[in-house]
């Protein structure tokens, strides 16, 4: 699993650098909001982004509305000094997956990315066919 950090402070990136690395993550640093953006539209493909707010150049909340008006549906999950209950609202609204706030316990953001990671593995089919039979679970018509 690749995932690019989005984090200007050089204590963090390195912090969590170091922990993701350790449980076998691939990592990428993106130290200002105008170098993510590149990142995400003309590289490899990342499976999570873990995305600061305060960020120099494009704010993180601006990386996330041109990442997700571009079609990107790479999970993000911000990690931010911003703990206001507007803050996390205004992330989640704008496309984010998860909101974690500085500072954070490094366990507590692992099982965040294990549940990015499952709920991205699990069918998302609303449709189940046995031969003739189809039944639609969304609407439970057959």
């Amino acid at each position: 699993m690749k995932i690019l950090i989005v984090e200007d402070d050089e204590r963090i990136a390195s912090f969590v650098v170091k922990g993701l690395r350790a449980e076998g993550y691939a990592t990428v640093v993106a130290v200002d909001g105008d170098t993510a953006l590149r990142f995400l539209h003309d590289g490899d493909p990342f499976d999570i982004v873990l995305l600061d707010l305060g960020l120099p150049g494009t704010p993180g909340e601006e990386v996330l509305v041109r990442a997700r008006r571009s079609g990107l549906t790479t999970p993000f999950i911000i990690l931010t000094a911003r703990t206001g209950i507007g803050d996390k609202v205004r992330g989640l609204d704008l496309g984010a997956n998860d909101y974690v706030t500085k500072p954070f316990a490094f366990e507590e953001l692992l099982a965040r990315i294990r549940a990015i990671k499952r709920s991205a593995t699990q069918s998302s089919a609303s449709e189940l066919v046995v031969d003739d039979l189809r039944l639609d679970l969304l609407s439970k018509m057959a």
